[in-house]
């Protein structure tokens, strides 16, 4: 049997779009994925319908780094409505029961957040992509089906109050991944003794990049009407992505070796850690990982031509 043909061509970067509310992430990457003509695309960690703001969108080998920007750490504004509790912590959901909302003031809420600020573990609500069983919970959710989840985890390294009313506060946040912000407003909720839900939910910062980086969809698609060319311009490069780890130049000994899956050994020496890879001309090969001693393994090898 013949090998099929790919669909799409070998781009490869890294576009920042502005998810619009409304939309899931995965609709959004395939309507960047078919603007793009691209034959692959994923994106780094799904946004809520409700949410907006920055989603990168990795094409073609750039897919090799979306694992580890996913594991990156994110940044979101968030407004939480109190007095309300909706079955998906969101104002998606389904009003499911209502509460007092006592008085407080911005130096009630000043003193809480402290306490939400470090390691924390914290319940995965049912409303989540997470998995029971091969199945998303949210689907169980939607059944009115409620299964036990364990606590992971998390890290929330800074809470800012952006502004507050009788009825709602505004925060700035930043945590590592897996965090859920509606989660995190919910217990803040509890500690004002009230309840709440998310209203507005936007992230401003994941992996490095930042909201001022972002494009909409709606620009990409006037871009795209004066060809790919002008799209591709809009692409970051996908070494980018990792600015902050080490870089490795190789020999092209060293590149053939590792194309074939082999470690090498190298004179630059770091503690143990996570490195780029780029061969004789400068382009970005992949990622691997080294050792104090100087082994380098390959982890994710691209494909050249490597573009932008």
């Amino acid at each position: 049997m013949g090998r099929r043909n790919k669909k799409g061509r070998d781009i490869t970067g890294i576009i920042i779009i502005d998810k619009p509310t409304g939309r899931s992430s995965n609709h959004v990457l395939q309507q960047v994925k078919r603007l793009f003509n691209a034959n692959k695309a994923g994106h780094t960690g799904s946004l809520d319908p409700l949410a907006t703001g920055v989603l990168p969108v990795c094409l073609g080998e750039a897919t090799k780094v979306s694992s580890y920007l996913l594991d990156a750490d994110k940044q979101y504004h968030v407004t939480c409505q109190l007095g309300v509790v909706t079955d998906s912590g969101d104002s998606d959901g389904a009003v499911v029961s209502t509460s007092d909302i006592p008085e407080f003031t911005e130096h009630d809420v000043l003193a809480l957040l402290p306490s939400f600020i470090g390691e924390l573990d914290q319940i995965p609500p049912m409303f989540s992509a997470l998995k029971y069983q091969g199945q998303p919970l949210y689907k169980l959710a939607r059944q009115g089906i409620e299964v036990d989840r364990k606590a992971r985890r998390i890290t929330i390294y800074d809470i800012k109050l952006l502004s507050i009313t009788a009825v709602s506060f505004s925060l700035d946040v930043r945590c590592s991944k897996g965090t859920y912000i509606r989660t995190l407003v919910e217990d803040i909720s509890h500690a004002l003794g009230s309840t709440g839900h998310v209203t507005m939910l936007r992230r401003v910062a994941a992996a490095g990049y930042i909201e001022q980086q972002a494009v909409t969809v709606e620009q990409l698609i006037a871009s795209s009407e004066n060809g790919v060319a002008v799209l591709d311009e809009l692409l970051l490069p996908s070494e980018d992505a990792l600015s902050d780890w080490p870089s490795l130049a190789l020999t092209d000994y060293m590149v053939a070796a590792i194309r074939q899956g082999q470690a090498i050994k190298v004179e630059q020496l770091y503690e143990r850690a996570n490195v780029r890879l780029f061969d004789p001309l400068q382009q970005f090969i992949g990622l691997a990982e080294m050792t104090e001693a100087g082994m380098v393994q390959p982890k994710r090898v691209f494909v050249l031509p490597v573009q932008r």
